[in-house]
Formats: C-alpha cells, structure tokens, sequence
C-alpha cells in the first residue's frame, strides 16, 4: 500500500460528519484534556479578538495530561481553542483522559481544589472542578460523554492500603456512588473497573484484590448500577484485543492442530472468561472495553493483533449479549525500523493500516459499537510522557490530517450507504483477512511492517500479576 495520505481519495468530511451518515450508530470519540480545550496554546490564532500580535507572549503547552487550568491561564475571549475546534468538528464523543480518576479527584495533582495544595487523606473531599468544565462543554456540544474510570488501582489513593477490608469496600462504594451521584444525567456511560487481569488471565493482586476479595468487581457493578440504574456500564482492559483461530472457547486449548494462537491470548481469555462469568451471575455488566494501544514495532505480548483475532474477540464477547468498543487507541511506530530509504514510509503504512483494517473489521460485527482514541493530536499524547518520544494518534503536531486519519475515515465509510462492510485493503481480495490471518496467496496481514518474532525470554520481567502498568513492562 502506498505510504502516503495520496492513496486515498480525497474527503474533506470529518469522522463525525461520515459516522452521521453509519448504517448502525457509532461513537467516534477521543480522550480530552482541560488546559488544551480551554487555553490559547502559543500557535493558536486568536486574531480576531485580541489582534495579530497577541499570542506572542502566550507560552507553549507542554505535558497536558496532568495539567490544570488556573483562572489566569484563560483568555478573555470567545474564541475556541484549535485544539477545541478540532474535537467538536472531527469527534461526536469524549472520554476525560486524566481528571476523572480516584486520586486527582480526591488527593494528589491535578486535584484536590488547586494544584498547589497537599496531597489530601480527607475522604468526602472531591474536586470536580475540571470534570465539570469539560463535560458541560461536551454536552455544549451534543457529544456523548464516557466517564472512565471508577475503579482502577493504578490511580487509587494510596491511604486505600492503610485500612481494613470494610473499611476499603465502604471507601469503594462510597467513591462510586459520590461520582456517578454527581454526574448523573450528564455522564451516561461509565468504565466502571479497569484493567483487572494479569498477563496470565489471573487476577491482578491489586489492593481491591487483597482487602476486598477476588469478587469486588461484581461488587463494583452493582453499586454502579444501584447508583445510576440507567447508566450504561462497561469492563475496560487492555492487551484483551484478540483471539487466535480456534481459541473461542475460552479454555486456552486450541480446538486442532492448525489453530494459531493470538499475541496475547491467555489474557484475551480471561478477559472473555470474566466478563461471562459477569454475565452468567447476572451482574448488570452491559459492554466490554478493548484499549488497543498498538506497537506497530512490538514482539511477543507487544505484538499488533490481525483483524481476524479482533473481529473474533469481539464476536465471541458479543455472543454474551454485550456491546463491544475500542476504548484507548493509539499506535504507536517509533520501534519500527529508524534506517534505511523506506523506514518514514514504512512507519506511515503500518499505522495506517492498523488504524483502517482493525477498525474496518470491528465494525464489521453488529456487537461493536464504537472507537475511542486516546487523544487525537500527537502534540498532547501520553505516549511521550509515559513511553518515549512518538507520533501514535491520526492528526500531526500542527492537527493536520495524517494517512492513520484516512485509514479511520476509510474504515468509517464502509459502515455508510455504499460502502462494503468490513473491507480491508489489501491480499488478494478486500476482505481476505477478516477471518484468517493470512491471504490465499498465503501472504500474512502486515507483511511489509511487522517484525519477526524475538528469542528473548520475557516471562522473569513480567510484573502483571503486582499490578504494574503496561507502561512499566518490558518493551
């Protein structure tokens, strides 16, 4: 395929205006930032209001994820934000990136109440402020909100590990129904527990876990829909996408001898696994998250799913009755080859057709509901204050349009009328990979980007089972 956004036809609709036109509704969001949305960054053009000259002393936004928005950061002005104009214009939905977790909530940066007041152990103390701001802007707006997340221990107050059992599980429920109580009506849709599972498909030993017991995730859904009857509640993880050929069942055994197994596959089974049991005890557990941040570059559990494994996670958790989306996408290409002629387009080609192809083939089954990104401008991506310096998301730096931008669009259309669901690019024929991962010709998906496989052994520097991050693990 070519490197390049030429080889698409030119389309100046944005995500939003195609998804209007989608054949099922679908929530084409990304992950949102308060200093970006509601201050004037050093490029950004506030001519009209302030004159020609005016953002020569505005200094650059740098970091943004944990970032606050002070009354002398705003500018009087009427004008939005580019960062903001972009969002509303390309994206119909929003999730709160950073704001509305545990801890900034109720005790470090960038809450409680400023950010330069101490960390706090006052338990009822909350401070929703930036929460507030950004969604009132997206119901501004008529975007649908997603709150993430109620649950995740990676941001929980660390005075959680100082108390007892009932002690955490009343702090857990009050928290729950402190949040979603404050939003209700305006936030619809929460991840309610976040990346519960180890590598391995375990549970995580994470401190719910120890003080709460291996079932505080059912506990969690029931209070969330006790607090919000109406809320839509979803499980979200991450390294979950896929399922090998003749793993549906969920047991880790493969059903015959020419069955392949997906990057990540026990993880992926229990993912499945534990939303069934979910399901099965009559949790009011309604859709599943898939994170899908993708190393184009990456090997063993790094490895980029095919469609094919996506598409057949999705259809085995939507045989559970829930609704699936993609809830963090970003792709990330910086550990792809750096040398040679052809290693730029081997970077834009890879990005592009993973964003196009595993968003085509999601959308290609009725279970699949939508695509969060997380962020949409590789100016303000996580990715370079968490892994290392790269450009993972679908606008550039100055939010021009990249080809990874009209691979989504392209994967958008074929859910329109005239469009062929579930088309790919590329093999023999557009669909070739939907179901396996190689074409009749025997070429595999991704053949001119993906890496052969590592020797190294990775098991001794796996740390999932403590409950460290992925950005923590070996790369």
């Amino acid at each position: 395929m070519s490197s390049s956004s030429s080889s698409f036809i030119t389309d100046e609709r944005t995500l939003r205006e195609i998804a209007d036109r989608a054949c099922k509704k679908i929530y084409i969001g990304a992950a949102v930032l308060p200093k970006p949305l509601f201050v004037l960054d050093h490029d950004d053009d506030d001519a009209e209001v302030h004159g020609g000259d005016a953002k020569k002393d505005r200094p650059k936004i740098k970091c943004a994820t944990c970032s606050t928005v002070e009354p002398q950061d705003l500018t009087a002005t009427n004008s939005l934000t580019r960062y903001a104009k972009v969002l509303t214009s390309e994206f119909n939905s929003v999730v709160i990136e950073h704001h509305l977790k545990w801890a900034p909530l109720v005790h470090s940066i960038p809450g409680p109440i400023h950010q330069t007041a101490p960390p706090s152990t006052r338990l009822g103390r909350y401070d929703f402020h930036h929460v507030d701001t950004m969604v009132d802007f997206a119901m501004k707006h008529n975007m649908h909100i997603k709150g993430h997340v109620l649950v995740w221990h990676v941001t929980s107050p660390p005075f959680l590990e100082d108390m007892t059992g009932d002690e955490v599980r009343e702090c857990v429920r009050r928290h729950i129904f402190t949040t979603m109580g404050y939003f209700k009506g305006r936030i619809k849709m929460w991840d309610v527990v976040n990346e519960s599972l180890a590598s391995d498909g375990s549970l995580v030993e994470n401190v719910f876990y120890r003080k709460m017991g291996p079932n505080y995730i059912e506990e969690c859904f029931r209070w969330a829909h006790e607090a919000d009857p109406e809320a839509f509640l979803i499980y979200n993880d991450n390294k979950v996408e896929c399922c090998g050929k003749g793993y549906e069942g969920g047991d880790g055994v493969a059903s015959d001898a020419n069955c392949n197994a997906a990057p990540n596959q026990a993880k992926a089974d229990g993912f499945y696994n534990l939303l069934k049991g979910l399901v099965q005890r009559g949790v009011p557990i309604h859709g599943a998250g898939m994170q899908a941040h993708f190393n184009a570059g990456g090997v063993k559990h790094q490895r980029p799913p095919t469609p094919a494994m996506v598409k057949r996670q999705i259809r085995r958790i939507g045989d559970l009755g829930l609704k699936v989306n993609i809830s963090e996408m970003d792709v990330r290409v910086s550990k792809l080859p750096s040398s040679g002629s052809d290693a730029t387009a081997m970077k834009i080609a890879a990005q592009t057709q993973i964003y196009r192809d595993i968003l085509s083939a999601a959308l290609s089954e009725p279970a699949f509901d939508g695509i969060w990104l997380w962020g949409f401008t590789d100016r303000h991506t996580w990715v370079s204050n968490f892994y290392y310096d790269d450009a993972p998301l679908i606008l550039d730096e100055n939010y021009k349009r990249k080809s990874s931008y009209f691979g989504v669009q392209e994967a958008l259309k074929t859910v329109c009328p005239g469009g062929i669901v579930g088309d790919l690019t590329g093999g023999v024929d557009s669909s070739c990979y939907l179901e396996a991962d190689h074409d009749s010709n025997g070429v595999p998906w991704g053949s001119s980007w993906m890496q052969p496989e590592s020797d190294e052994n990775e098991k001794e520097l796996d740390t999932t089972k403590q409950g460290n991050p992925d950005w923590l693990q070996p790369l």
